[in-house]
């Protein structure tokens, strides 16, 4: 979503950082290319004028211009001011009311609040422990009623049942008295919308805010909608008076300038952002981590919820003690190569990861894109079992057959056996004897360097299901301290940088991904 801006923005903060001092003009100049960026990225006008205004009172001051390294003192400023501008910190959905807690969802049609309903109920069901009542209140959209129980059984949700011919206020008190009756702790409005707004719609909503009283009014938008959504912000909250936004389609590869602007214009958080199509696919909204990630400093602590979330921890400990013993086969590279598929790919695990983010256009010219992982797994697939547990085994009649099977040729296969020796090497030389090993040794020198030396897990590292959110919010401090906040630092205790390569992946690890980065340069050599 905000890759342009981040490439923009990027380019300016480095420049400026690149030199010993600074004047006055400088800082206007490079203001001046911001305030284009942002415009350019679809930002409202109103809101630029305002960020670039603050920066700049903050930025021209005798102590910024005289500083040590004032290059990186406006660097810090901007990253300041886009935190503000984004709403400082991220506010989550409040259930802090008597039970049943109402949520009123509202927005336009087509900008998925039927789907973002099933999400948050399933977000509140697994999280947060929650009973949850959904209830379709769009009784014009045909099917809309039927599609909301469907996602219901698919998430094991309750939904209210349907009675033709009832009104969407109707519908609203009588969802409000089931989940009274049921026992349920939150109850959740999915209302009509319409394709634009009208006073119709904006009379029915008020007549459903007045018959359900409910604690949080979230407005769904679709964040590709641009300049658009902030009028659509605005409108629903003088009329209704929404609580809160939810930002759909994040993934997608619009401009971002709608999730900078709405925050700005309205007042209001942005609580949730969905980023993809599956039930799972929907976070919280942290103002810091996505400023962050717009100029290039990673996001290291959402890098760490996705590998908790993901990441299976019993057959990561097993992967770890087989590791420790030196054996590592084509089962476990599959295994890891599926990991690093549920946690985005390779171009979603560089955006996260401190000054790395830069690194996808140069990965994917390389042909090291999330495609060369599907068609390594296809190879693997293709295999018999004695295959994958005894690589060796593979002369040219094996190879010619799982080519065929896998619709590859048999130079894929060479590769994949030539990483897969390459990586069991290593994994030879980190199961070795002294000191707990070479692995245990690198990754607890990864987790002390991150200020989590005293957490308990796997091979040093820590125990990602058991860190909680002040421990994490250490761990982003850590990291910035130790040079992963600036664009271009690299993750500390990760090896050596390439030339021309990928600095520092020669030994990276991602938590619980015992192998590093499957079939990438900077792998030890086969001696």
């Amino acid at each position: 979503m905000f890759e342009n801006l981040q490439d923009r923005l990027g380019s300016i903060l480095n420049g400026l950082t690149g030199r010993g001092a600074l004047s006055e003009s400088d800082v206007s100049a490079a203001l001046r290319e911001v305030r284009r960026a942002l415009l350019e990225a679809d930002v409202s006008l109103e809101v630029v004028r305002s960020f670039t205004d603050r920066v700049r009172d903050k930025a021209v001051g005798a102590e910024i211009l005289k500083s040590i390294k004032p290059g990186q003192m406006v660097v810090k400023i901007v990253h300041d001011e886009l935190i503000e501008m984004l709403g400082g910190e991220g506010v989550g959905v409040d259930l802090h009311a008597a039970a049943p807690v109402v949520i009123m969802m509202v927005g336009l049609q087509g900008s998925g609040k039927t789907t973002t309903t099933a999400k948050i109920a399933n977000r509140l069901t697994t999280r947060e422990k929650k009973k949850v009542l959904m209830a379709s209140l769009d009784t014009r959209r045909p099917a809309a009623q039927e599609q909301l129980r469907q996602l219901g059984g698919q998430a094991n949700i309750d939904t209210l049942p349907v009675i033709a011919g009832q009104s969407p206020t109707d519908i609203a008190a009588r969802a409000v008295q089931a989940a009274k009756l049921g026992g349920h702790d939150v109850v959740i409005l999915d209302t009509a919308g319409r394709t634009h707004i009208d006073e119709p719609l904006m009379v029915e909503m008020a007549d459903i805010k007045k018959k359900s009283n409910p604690h949080e009014i979230l407005l769904v938008a679709d964040s590709l909608t641009g300049q658009d959504a902030v009028n659509l912000a605005r409108s629903f909250d003088e009329r209704v008076g929404i609580t809160g936004l939810v930002l759909t389609r994040m993934d997608g590869d619009g401009r971002g300038g709608a999730a900078l602007s709405m925050r700005a214009v309205t007042g209001k958080p942005i609580k949730l952002i969905g980023v993809g199509e599956r039930m799972g696919e929907l976070e919280e909204f942290h103002p810091r981590r996505i400023a962050d990630r717009i100029l290039g400093m990673g996001d290291i602590i959402s890098l760490v919820e996705k590998a908790a979330e993901n990441i299976d921890a019993e057959k990561a400990a097993a992967m770890a003690a087989k590791m420790a013993k030196g054996k590592f086969d084509l089962n476990d590279l599959a295994d890891q190569l599926k990991q690093m598929q549920k946690m985005g790919g390779m171009g979603g695990i560089m955006g996260l990861m401190p000054g790395m983010s830069g690194m996808k256009d140069k990965m994917a010219a390389a042909g090291l894109d999330d495609r060369l992982f599907k068609r390594q797994l296809a190879i693997i697939s293709s295999m018999t079992k004695a295959e994958r547990a005894n690589p060796d085994m593979l002369k040219h009649s094996r190879k010619k057959r799982i080519a065929a099977g896998s619709g590859t040729d048999a130079a894929d296969i060479n590769k994949l056996l030539k990483m897969h020796r390459q990586m069991a090497d290593m994994m030879k030389m980190m199961g070795g004897k002294g000191k707990g090993g070479m692995m245990k040794q690198m990754m607890g020198g990864l987790a002390g360097k991150m200020g989590l030396g005293g957490l308990g897990g796997m091979g040093g590292m820590p125990d990602l299901s058991n860190i909680d959110p002040k421990q994490l919010e250490a761990l982003q401090k850590q990291a910035e301290a130790a040079g992963l906040g600036k664009p271009g630092g690299g993750m500390p205790g990760l090896g050596g940088g390439l030339p021309g390569g990928l600095p520092g992946l020669g030994s990276a690890k991602l938590p619980g991904l015992g192998g590093g980065f499957p079939g990438l340069p900077g792998l030890p050599k086969k001696k």
